[in-house]
């Protein structure tokens, strides 16, 4: 898969209050903050929903499952259709950007729809070993608020050190629009105005997370994206545990 552009991220509201009482409550969903919206449709579409939450939650697990055994983050898949850990290096956010290694991970790498995963990883955790004192984790998660604003979730403008980001996301694009089918075919934007939506889609660094909704009048558009985050406090504290971090 070439990698993907990043687009110029979007603006922001700082409201760091709100943020920081949603990631709290976040967090207690253990290896991965899942920041999922439903649609709140009744049967199959509910069951695919919960499928794919429990997806993203899995692939949570196995990624912290693999750094406790290696040292590290596994970089993206191949391809689209081959879903080994892609061997060459990976030193940016864009090349660092692509499908869920799921063959290397050992677990479903699609969501509910038959979309393949995409997941984004900070470069310097694929890289043996993880140097605690130095790695600082870079991806951010943008959400909007009633005025439809974009504010921070996870994260802030500038990620360092000191103030960490997130270390890893791993995205579903949902029933309707976009992605990338198990066959390896990209699926068509079937929506107008879905501008959140479409960031996703090109994203390597920032991500927005928001209440599902079928209305194009909606701020960003429609959306049904759903997104877990990697718990850098989770990590650290299970490859500490495993003696694998510096």
């Amino acid at each position: 898969m070439a990698p993907l552009k990043n687009p110029a991220p979007p603006s922001s509201q700082s409201q760091r209050g709100a943020a920081l009482l949603l990631l709290l409550a976040m967090t207690s969903l253990g290896a991965a903050a899942l920041l999922v919206s439903a649609l709140g449709h009744s049967g199959l579409e509910a069951r695919r929903q919960q499928l794919t939450v429990r997806r993203l939650s899995q692939a949570s697990e196995a990624l912290v499952g693999f750094a406790t055994s290696n040292g590290r983050l596994p970089r993206p898949a191949i391809s689209a259709v081959d879903g080994r850990e892609n061997p060459q290096p990976c030193d940016s956010e864009e090349s660092c950007t692509g499908f869920l290694p799921w063959v290397t991970l050992g677990i479903d790498g699609s969501d509910a729809w038959g979309k393949l995963l995409r997941y984004s990883v900070t470069p310097v955790y694929t890289i043996l070993p993880v140097q605690r004192l130095s790695a600082f984790a870079t991806k951010t998660v943008q959400t909007r608020g009633t005025d439809g604003q974009l504010y921070y979730l996870v994260g802030q403008d500038i990620c360092t050190q000191a103030s960490p980001c997130a270390p890893a996301v791993i995205l579903s694009h949902g029933k309707n629009n976009l992605g990338t089918s198990l066959s390896g075919q990209p699926q068509p934007n079937s929506a107008s105005g879905n501008i959140d939506e479409l960031y996703n889609a090109l994203a390597t660094s920032t991500f927005i997370s928001r209440a599902a909704t079928d209305d194009p009048r909606a701020p960003g558009g429609a959306y049904d994206d759903q997104l877990a985050v990697l718990s850098l406090a989770t990590l650290y504290k299970q490859m500490h545990a495993a003696h694998k971090l510096r």
